[in-house]
């Protein structure tokens, strides 16, 4: 598993690059900086770019719906950019979990990921 937080108009749009199978001490590392941002514009963006990914593990998976939980109203927009059919998924099922616009970009489109995600 690796990961990577880049943060884009000045923190307000985070991009977060998830390899491998997603573990609890990704979400140990990335939620507080998540959180930062937040605390500091209230609401923010985010584009996650899932390459050659193969989910969570349990602990991930819990540390993920507590996020989803106490950050309800506190993503405007989630761009998910995936390779696979299941991760397309995964943008209509996050959807009962957030108040945030979300749309799915495969991967090769991950520059219009971007775009979406920038544009008002």
């Amino acid at each position: 598993m690796s990961f990577n937080v880049t943060e884009v108009a000045a923190g307000k749009i985070l991009i977060i690059e998830i390899t491998g199978k997603l573990e609890k001490a990704a979400y140990e590392a990335f939620v507080p900086i998540i959180e930062r941002r937040i605390e500091e514009f209230g609401k923010i963006r985010m584009v996650v770019v899932m390459h050659d990914f193969h989910g969570w593990d349990a602990g991930a998976m819990w540390e993920d719906i507590k996020f989803d939980l106490k950050h309800f109203r506190d993503i405007e927009k989630l761009a998910l950019v995936g390779e696979s059919k299941w991760e397309e998924g995964m943008a209509k099922f996050c959807k009962p979990f957030t108040t945030a616009e979300i749309k799915y970009f495969h991967y090769p489109d991950k520059e219009a990921a971007l775009e979406w995600i920038e544009a008002n």
